[in-house]
């Protein structure tokens, strides 16, 4: 049977009020998606005002369409809105069961004398400790009892979800985009940011590879009430490598939802975990320290109409400038608030929508 793709329009502004100026900044977006087998991008745009003095698009290490821009001027605001139209294919994953037992991938992903296979070496990157995800015997432990011998993978995977669904609340006070893996264990509280990373640990140190990844979740207003413009979120969930399953090497698992992604959700990058991909990062020279103000819409095309967005951003903005020299190595430092780093988190109410996601993603 043919499977009709779902499109969606998603819209996802940033705006920085500075409070005073700000005279060299540089940034790096993450906020392009990805083409897959099942998501196809039909329009996508970034536009930024004041227009930088230098852009550049191209990918990073992990294959992610990235952009980076500085600006050379001084500026006391600053505003990015990405928006795209893409359609989803239905591509939930089927027979779990089938995939190989979780001990014969971690025994093939272990290091030996033999050469790797190249893709079992793409997965190698995943494998490791990385700046938000710890490698600990505890990990290990809490996740054993949802990988007993010979367990399918895949099926391990799930009762993994489905445990850091039940023994974990979704609170967006309980964390902050820094708090420690080893806290999230211990409180049980956090947001998908956290339950991503926590099962990408947990995962890891079974000796499994998993990676990170952002995007969206379309979530739904309640009976009766209009789409809420910006209300939406970013979201975070977990894709486990699972060589030779049918349906293809890596599968995602949302346990923040207990659910496999399928036409709701609409990725933009792969990391090993949030801090490769956040979705706007950089550093700044001046600037008050104002926290950025964030909205994310995502609309379902088949259902309802784009929004219209309320202040209309100038042509010009999308098409950046002739390249120039980026500033020298050192002329710009962090802000010690940290202003126009990771976005700050904004959670879909739980009592709003069945899914729950967060702009932390």
């Amino acid at each position: 049977m043919e499977k009709i793709p779902v499109r969606y329009h998603v819209l996802h502004e940033t705006f920085y009020d500075y409070g005073s100026p700000v005279s060299l900044s540089q940034q790096q977006l993450h906020l392009s998606p990805r083409v897959l087998a099942w998501q196809q991008i039909e329009e996508q745009r970034i536009e930024i005002v004041p227009q930088p003095s230098w852009r550049r698009d191209g990918q990073d290490a992990f294959g992610n369409p990235v952009t980076w821009i500085a600006f050379h001027a001084p500026h006391d605001s600053l505003r990015i809105s990405s928006a795209m139209t893409i359609a989803i294919t239905p591509h939930l994953p089927e027979n779990l069961e089938t995939s190989l037992p979780w001990e014969t991938v971690r025994d093939r992903l272990a290091y030996d004398s033999a050469p790797p296979l190249p893709e079992d070496l793409d997965a190698a990157r995943f494998l490791f400790e990385s700046a938000h995800v710890r490698i600990k015997h505890e990990l290990a432990a809490y996740a054993a009892d949802c990988f007993p011998p010979d367990t399918p993978l895949l099926v391990g995977a799930q009762a993994l979800m489905a445990k850091i669904f039940r023994e974990f609340k979704f609170d967006p006070e309980a964390t902050t985009v820094s708090t420690p893996i080893m806290e999230v264990l211990e409180k049980k509280r956090g947001v998908c940011q956290d339950f991503a990373h926590l099962m990408i640990a947990c995962l890891r140190a079974l000796g499994l590879a998993a990676r990170y990844v952002s995007g969206y979740l379309l979530t739904r207003p309640p009976p009766g009430k209009p789409r809420l413009i910006g209300a939406d979120a970013s979201h975070a969930w977990v894709s486990v490598y699972a060589p030779g399953f049918a349906g293809g090497d890596w599968v995602d698992f949302d346990p923040t939802n207990n659910l496999l992604p399928n036409t709701e959700h609409i990725t933009v990058a792969i990391g090993r975990d949030f801090g490769d991909i956040s979705p706007l990062r950089g550093i700044i020279l001046g600037g008050g320290g104002a926290e950025p103000e964030v909205e994310v819409t995502v609309t379902p095309l088949d259902e309802e109409e784009p929004p219209v967005v309320a202040e209309a951003l100038p042509e010009t903005a999308a098409s950046g400038v002739a390249e120039s020299e980026t500033a020298e190595p050192g002329a710009v430092a962090p802000e010690s608030a940290e202003p126009g780093m990771d976005e700050p988190e904004i959670a879909a109410s739980p009592e709003e929508s069945p899914q729950v996601g967060s702009v932390a993603a």
